[in-house]
């Protein structure tokens, strides 16, 4: 009894112990497991696809140039060519090379015509392109823009296998985007990103003009990418590749394919790529903060801050300092905007600026003029000084003298005004880059004929608000504001 006792004792004590709580656990439905690999199958399958279908028609362009030389550095001789010893003397010992490089561009005609960017082939004595399939061709030049650095070249060859061209306007920011090209010469290289940023703008200026908008992608670009393609997910070319901001940054710009098909066609055409210009630099109001206090009254517009000589503009009413707000009747709001504006006109075709100039609306007509392809500077002969009345004006660092007509005549300046003969260094007329030679002709609208106007001129101007001086830089008109503690 005694036993069976025991043994139901233990029964009950095994039965109520505290058992552990089962954890649960988590499976994927195998169907839907499946799915998902599916899906990456799929993207995995589409992004080959993109380098299957567009590498064929990508090239490496090799460049050299025979009269020009580089200079090395120690850096090359430890990474590119190996520290000099008997098995590996050091070339070109007085640190001097030809010119080589490499970059890329993408076939757009199967009788050989190839898009690449212009900076790819400038000064190139011999291009040599090679093909995907292992070809290689001599390449010509066929025409070169260099203000939106796009370049057409050809090969003699017959059925090449062409990309298909995209819709730049079309493209959104978010969506994939591929590059092809030849980085650090290691030939077709394919990276992947998405489009980062549209209408991106001043990244590239060749004299006045910075054309081009952008895309800006993540797809990692390097050197030797310069003028190959950069494709959405459809294998289709929605840009150039034309410029990288440091190595490794995510940041890479590239051509909107529409434009490179506009002007990759007059070229092909044989026509010179002319545009419309003002000849006139200008910047939206804003974004110098030193001088926003002198334009109360006005909200936006963008500020012509010169007048080059001999432009059209030169030719107008128009004034340096004036706040353009329209042309012919549209609201202008950046200074990229009203660039774009202007692009749009015929060259000869009159426009109607509207501007605010002193608190007052007025119309100014301007005819527009062919945009020349440099902008000629004025070289800085030294003054030699023509008489001692001069006058030290010590809180600006700006020191003038009377413009006696005989230096007018020899220098080719206006009649009217001072003319600057020092500037000193670090000085508050030294950050706003006036410069010897230069003729004040007003201050804060004054008219300045004489040394002893152009003081009780600045005695009679507010130093603290900032003090507007015209200037005329043998012919080019522009302006400065001094403002005391700026």
């Amino acid at each position: 009894m005694r036993v069976s006792i025991l043994t139901l004792c233990v029964a009950l004590s095994t039965s109520f112990a505290a058992q552990p709580e089962a954890i649960p656990t988590f499976t994927v439905p195998a169907a839907a497991a499946e799915a998902g690999k599916d899906v990456v199958h799929q993207l995995n399958n589409a992004f080959a696809k993109v380098f299957e279908t567009v590498a064929p028609s990508v090239v490496i362009i090799e460049i050299s140039k025979k009269n020009e030389v580089s200079e090395s550095s120690p850096l090359d001789d430890l990474f590119f060519q190996g520290p000099p010893d008997d098995n590996n003397p050091r070339r070109n010992p007085g640190g001097l090379r030809p010119v080589q490089s490499e970059g890329s561009g993408f076939i757009v005609r199967p009788d050989g015509y190839i898009f690449t960017n212009f900076h790819v082939v400038e000064g190139a004595d011999k291009i040599d392109v090679k093909l995907r399939d292992g070809r290689n061709f001599p390449g010509a030049v066929v025409g070169t823009d260099e203000k939106t650095d796009i370049a057409v070249i050809k090969i003699e060859a017959k059925d090449l296998p062409v990309v298909q061209l995209g819709d730049s306007d079309a493209v959104r920011v978010g969506q994939f985007a591929f590059a092809i090209g030849a980085p650090f010469k290691l030939d077709y290289t394919f990276t992947y990103g998405v489009i980062s940023g549209k209408g991106r703008s001043k990244l590239l200026q060749t004299g006045v003009y910075s054309i081009s908008d952008y895309l800006q992608t993540d797809a990692s670009i390097n050197p030797g990418n310069s003028g190959g393609p950069l494709c959405d997910i459809d294998g289709k070319v929605v840009g150039m590749n034309t410029l990288i901001n440091g190595m490794n940054r995510g940041l890479g710009f590239a051509i909107p394919i529409n434009m490179a098909k506009e002007i990759g066609a007059e070229l092909v055409a044989g026509h010179k790529i002319v545009r419309p210009w003002l000849g006139i630099r200008i910047e939206t109001l804003g974004d110098d903060p030193t001088i926003r206090d002198l334009f109360k009254g006005a909200d936006k517009g963008v500020v012509v801050r010169t007048i080059e000589a001999d432009a059209p503009a030169s030719k107008s009413d128009l004034r340096p300092f004036d706040l353009i707000t329209h042309v012919d009747g549209t609201s202008i709001d950046s200074d990229s905007q009203l660039q774009h504006e202007i692009l749009k006109k015929k060259i000869g075709q009159k426009v109607e600026v509207t501007v605010w100039r002193k608190g007052q609306t007025i119309r100014v007509p301007v005819k527009t003029g062919e945009l020349p392809n440099e902008i000629t500077r004025a070289s800085n002969e030294p003054v030699q000084p023509a008489q001692p009345r001069r006058q030290d004006v010590g809180k600006f660092g700006l020191q003038v003298q009377e413009l006696t007509k005989d230096v007018a005549e020899r220098l080719h300046l206006p009649v009217q005004g001072v003319v600057v003969t020092g500037v000193e260094d670090n000085s508050i007329a030294a950050a706003q880059d006036i410069q010897r030679e230069d003729v004040i002709t007003e201050v804060d609208g004054k008219p300045v004929t004489n040394v002893q106007s152009f003081r009780e001129a600045l005695n009679q101007a507010d130093p603290k608000r900032g003090v507007l001086l015209y200037l005329d830089r043998k012919g080019t008109k522009t302006f400065a504001v001094l403002k005391a503690g700026g």
